[in-house]
């Protein structure tokens, strides 16, 4: 099989990304992927220019044991809690992270550059507890390229509000409906202008707001299945498109309302999409769909490696592919809300679905080094 490279792909579908306004950020990391210099790699030759994390990641990262084992033998000798030692070995891995990342960060004053943490998943129904830890990882990690995740969840909201308003840079996490993103978009400003109350300097606060595609597919698409008529099987794979361009639709609006003018005076950042779960799940679409179907200027798309490799290697980047877009969406979401599919039903199923998942990940991965620090103790004896 001949490998299409960046350098022969129709003009480097990752620089015409690029070139289109869109920041690739890195769905991924490990502690050998940041020592064996592979995340260096793929920041000097494929264009990644931020890295995302969740707890399923550090799930995979750490439960695999690669380059985690003497600093899990060193937290057994100390005695340390199993909560302290996932904090200690997921907070030294995105600084390391940061750091590798940090000429990007300064290269384009703090808008790229980024590597994201997410607060305990456990927390995601807790205001006070998400603000609290948000502040403890910012310390933690302590590197100013750092973003706290949180969840888009109806508790969280006020607290994305007072992260942002203590200037803490975040990236809110787990967004499926346009209310939602609405919602999140109104937190965001009113933290902006919480900070700016309280003297700070709002050039340097800076967030994305993670609005995911693929599993809003996942979820409409078993459904038009089950109805199986020719007019639902037409619409499949259309969905998830259709509610990302109508969220770009809604921050174009936003950022350009006298609210955030008023901010951006002060030299205020707008929060940019940033699209998530871009990983095609359906063999029977295009593998880099989620990526050439969402190209718009100020946006993120953070992709999974193999999908970064699939869109470098045959991706097909034809320019904006979204802001033309936006009847043609509303029509492809009621057509689906025609056929008795309830958008409103799914996007908040996906919304507990997913916090649910990032909780049992969390929970697996304290299971995984509960099992490694008992272990090291043993054989320390």
């Amino acid at each position: 099989m001949i490998t299409v490279t960046e350098a022969t792909a129709p003009a480097g579908a990752l620089r015409r990304l690029s070139e289109a306004g869109v920041s690739i950020w890195l769905d991924d990391l490990s502690r050998r992927r940041i020592e064996s210099g592979n995340l260096a790699e793929l920041i000097g030759t494929e264009h990644v220019v931020g890295v995302t994390t969740n707890p399923s990641i550090f799930q995979a990262a750490i439960g695999s044991g690669e380059g985690y084992e003497e600093q899990l033998a060193d937290l057994a000798t100390r005695g340390v809690t199993v909560d302290e030692a996932v904090r200690m070995m997921t907070t030294a891995d995105v600084r390391a992270a940061a750091d590798v990342l940090r000429p990007v960060y300064e290269a384009t004053g703090g808008r790229d550059g980024r590597v994201s943490i997410e607060v305990d998943p456990r927390l995601a129904h807790d205001t006070r507890a998400t603000v609290a830890e948000a502040r403890q990882l910012a310390w933690l990690v302590d590197r100013p390229n750092v973003m706290i995740k949180i969840p888009a969840t109806k508790a969280d909201l006020p607290a994305i509000t007072e992260v942002i308003g203590a200037g803490i840079s975040v990236n809110v996490t787990l967004i499926f409906s346009l209310e939602r993103y609405r919602e999140v978009m109104d937190a965001y400003l009113a933290g902006l202008e919480k900070a700016q109350a309280a003297g700070l300097d709002l050039v340097g606060i800076h967030s994305v707001a993670s609005f995911f595609v693929s599993r809003v597919d996942s979820e409409i698409d078993k459904r038009l299945t089950v109805l199986g008529t020719d007019e639902a099987l037409a619409l499949k794979g259309k969905a998830a498109l259709a509610n990302a361009r109508l969220a770009y639709e809604a921050y174009e609006n936003v950022f350009a309302g006298d609210r955030f003018t008023a901010l951006a005076g002060a030299r205020a950042n707008a929060q940019r999409p940033l699209w998530a779960s871009t990983g095609v799940k359906d063999p029977a679409f295009r593998d880099t769909l989620y990526v050439e179907e969402l190209v718009a200027p100020g946006t993120v798309n953070t992709m999974p490696e193999a999908t970064l490799r699939a869109a470098a290697d045959h991706g097909d980047v034809r320019g904006d592919t979204v802001t033309g877009g936006y009847a043609q969406a509303r029509a492809d979401l009621a057509a689906v809300e025609r056929l008795g599919i309830s958008y409103d039903e799914v996007v908040e199923q996906l919304e507990q679905e997913g916090v649910a998942k990032f909780e049992v990940a969390w929970q697996d991965l304290l299971d995984v080094v509960t099992k490694s620090l008992d272990s090291k103790g043993v054989d320390g004896e």
